[in-house]
């Protein structure tokens, strides 16, 4: 991967309908370059699929909660992370240092979707404790990190 490339992917991170034209013309190359090198990205698994980005809320999910979920001591973490994954309230799952093993990001329409899908949680074979932290509001959330894309070095301009 060179530059190119990290230029083609940090534009797709801010874009991900842009034309193979457009990002040519973005990036100073023939919109069949973008093309071959676009599908090389997707060949090496470097980029892994495209989505749409939805308002939760304009959806019906209010309600975000974090949940640290702490697994038995005889617990596998992979059991606990694939009965996690069955749960289509569970966003995002993330292995985390610390006191518990997973945090995991649970989107549902109301408070008492929340109770019920958190008792669920905690009947999962394996599950030992979890503790929920109700997010309030959120300030800004998925947005593209391209600082190692477009610069090569984190935190430098």
């Amino acid at each position: 991967m060179d530059a190119i490339d990290r230029q083609i992917i940090a534009a797709l991170r801010d874009n991900g309908r842009a034309t193979y034209a457009e990002l040519g013309r973005h990036i100073g190359l023939s919109a069949s370059s973008v093309h071959e090198r676009v599908a090389k990205l997707e060949a090496a698994g470097v980029i892994t699929g495209y989505h749409a980005v939805v308002d939760p809320r304009a959806v019906g999910l209010d309600v975000t909660a974090l949940v640290g979920v702490q697994p038995s001591d005889a617990a596998s973490d992979d059991a606990v992370s694939a009965a996690l994954a069955e749960l289509e309230e569970v966003e995002s799952c993330y292995a985390v240092a610390g006191d518990d093993a997973f945090v995991v990001k649970v989107r549902v329409p109301t408070m008492d979707d929340l109770e019920l899908v958190l008792g669920r949680l905690r009947r999962i074979p394996g599950v030992s404790r979890t503790h929920t932290t109700v997010v309030l509001s959120t300030r800004f959330e998925g947005r593209p990190n391209n600082t190692v894309l477009t610069n090569g070095v984190p935190g430098k301009k």
